[in-house]
């Protein structure tokens, strides 16, 4: 049996956290999330996500610096980070942050569920 694959979410909103933890386990993935961002180094060391969605309000140093911090690191580059935000201006800041994809908020879940099965 095939290792499932982990998918980690930075959110501090618990609804949306919640939702997305449904969706993505019913599609077979395992899920840990994560609150804040300023640990985000130690969290991926921990969990060794497949694919990482980063919100980007995220307490602490907030989206964009949890994704470069990442993003810096060789043992982790490779990972997708896929930015999701209510920002219009979600785009820049998914390129600023250096993520590999985005999610504008509120989203479908067939949207997410695309979104993860194009990069996992």
């Amino acid at each position: 049996m095939s290792k499932r694959k982990t998918v980690l979410i930075f959110e501090d909103d618990t609804i949306i956290l919640e939702v997305i933890t449904v969706v993505l386990t019913d599609l077979g993935f395992h899920v840990e999330v994560s609150e804040t961002s300023h640990d985000i180094i130690q969290k991926v060391e921990t969990t060794e996500p497949n694919l990482i969605l980063m919100d980007n309000w995220i307490p602490n140093i907030g989206g964009v610096e949890a994704t470069r911090l990442l993003k810096a690191d060789d043992r982790f580059k490779h990972i997708p980070v896929i930015y999701v935000s209510a920002n219009n201006d979600i785009e820049s800041l998914a390129a600023r942050a250096g993520a590999d994809d985005f999610l504008s908020k509120p989203f479908d879940l067939d949207d997410l569920e695309d979104i993860v099965n194009k990069h996992i």
